[in-house]
């Protein structure tokens, strides 16, 4: 496996390690404060002529960038599993989206559109102006996605854009910024920096070049990087944590219901914020619900991430693996799926729990790894109050076969991104974002390039 090489060391380095089996494979040089600065103001020197290439062009350029990606897909699927842990089948999809967000954002610099607004005495018209440098800080737990989502809309606004990725979970990054410049994406518009977070994504808060951060990451990180943000009154956008609720009716399909649950909480080891880890199942069906989830968790496959039929792989990390192990000391566990014995590796088993009481930690607070709660509820109004008793509002999902009810219930339910009777998530093509403490602003769909530029507004007098 060929491991991507970075200009930058001079902030040490970081030993890169195979959560399926806990053995290092890799150092990757780490960029220091001066390095990082560099880099900064390399983009912004990049700006000027990558904001002046023609609409068409940069179109070109981001379509070249596209089809660079595809014809490497194997080659970053197989760098991400190894790097963190990810079945290769989610890890192929993770890639193919940084190729299908490319290639969608590809068609906006033709499209970017202003406005022609009626005024009296002359003509009003709007343009959308680009920031400068954008400075995007993506976590460990979806690299490629997280990254795509905001290097793409940013650079067919016409930013220039610095991208630091988590310290655990560099390397598809640092390849993905090699086949950028492969393809023709001029030096200085879209740099990879690797290091540490208060070094690197730090700066990118302090530094008076960076015109806009994206932070993706948890709460409290992303609490302190917007109270630095204020004061350069710095735009930013924010997609922090989640807890996300999972309603089952009554009169929903309670078979499909507990089939797909597995999936809507396991995915990445449950380490997602938009993991349904809460279920509330109507009390009249709860108990046969259980008895449905049992067999559909026993038969999740949590194997090798490297098996084509893998569903679950490892933890990131034995430190996180041990961070949602201390959730369990005091939990009334029901059951548990599969697990891989025999290895050093980060594993554990799809976790189901019994939380007590709607304060039991397990309720309450991301465990970011395979657990899921159960709790029952009584009707709509409960449904909806138990489903909002939370400081996130991110993603959640709601089974029934009354489209009424799940209208009634999305309305209801203070959360950015609901599905029924589905777990899907993301598109990008749709927006996606959170409502309370899961973040600030939107990603993805048509308007994310609006959320990477300035409105200017222009009056022509007409008036002789």
């Amino acid at each position: 496996m060929r491991i991507p090489t970075t200009p930058f060391g001079a902030g040490g380095a970081h030993t890169v390690v195979d959560p399926a089996t806990g053995r290092p494979f890799a150092e990757v040089p780490l960029a220091d404060l001066a390095e990082t600065d560099a880099a900064i103001e390399r983009a912004h020197r990049a700006y000027p002529a990558w904001r002046a290439v023609a609409p068409s062009e940069r179109a070109r350029l981001l379509r070249a960038f596209a089809a660079m990606v595809d014809a490497h897909i194997e080659e970053l699927a197989l760098l991400e599993v190894a790097n963190s842990g990810h079945t290769i089948g989610n890890a192929r999809w993770e890639a193919g989206n940084v190729r299908d967000v490319l290639a969608y954002y590809s068609a906006a610099p033709e499209r970017h559109f202003g406005r022609q607004i009626p005024v009296p005495g002359g003509i009003d018209i709007t343009f959308h102006e680009p920031l400068g440098v954008v400075g995007v800080i993506v976590p460990w737990n979806f690299p490629m996605p997280i990254a795509g989502w905001g290097f793409a809309p940013a650079l067919a606004a016409g930013n220039t854009v610095v991208l630091k990725p988590a310290e655990l979970t560099p390397l598809t990054a640092l390849r993905i910024a090699e086949l950028a410049r492969e393809a023709g994406i001029p030096e200085g518009v879209f740099t990879v920096i690797p290091g540490q977070g208060r070094i690197v994504g730090q700066r990118f808060v302090t530094h008076a070049l960076v015109r806009k951060v994206c932070f993706t990451g948890s709460t409290d990180v992303g609490k302190g990087i917007m109270r630095g943000c204020a004061d350069q009154v710095k735009r930013l956008t924010l997609e922090l944590g989640g807890k996300s609720a999972n309603i089952v009716f009554e009169d929903a399909d309670l078979e499909r219901a507990a089939a797909s649950a597995p999936a809507g909480a396991f995915d990445n080891a449950g380490q997602d914020c938009c993991a349904r880890s809460r279920i509330l199942v109507q009390r009249s069906v709860y108990d046969r619900f259980l008895e449905l989830l049992e067999p559909a968790v026993s038969a999740f496959r949590v194997s090798d991430p490297q098996a084509e039929d893998a569903q679950m792989g490892p933890l990131i990390s034995a430190r996180q693996r041990d961070s949602v192990a201390r959730y369990l000391d005091d939990a009334d566990i029901a059951f548990t799926g599969q697990s891989v014995g025999g290895t050093d590796g980060f594993w554990m088993a799809p976790t189901v729990v019994l939380p007590r009481t709607a304060q039991d930690a397990v309720w309450r607070q991301e465990l970011f790894g395979p657990v899921v709660a159960v709790m029952p509820f009584t009707d709509e109004a409960d449904a909806i109050a138990k489903a909002n008793d939370t400081e996130y509002g991110l993603s959640g999902s709601i089974f029934t076969r009354d489209i009424g009810r799940a209208l009634r219930v999305a309305r209801g339910v203070e959360s950015g991104n609901l599905s029924i009777n589905s777990h899907s998530s993301v598109r990008y093509w749709t927006p996606f974002g959170g409502f309370k403490q899961s973040g600030l602003g939107r990603e993805l769909g048509p308007d994310a390039p609006d959320s990477f530029s300035e409105v200017k507004n222009v009056f022509i007098s007409t008036e002789s």
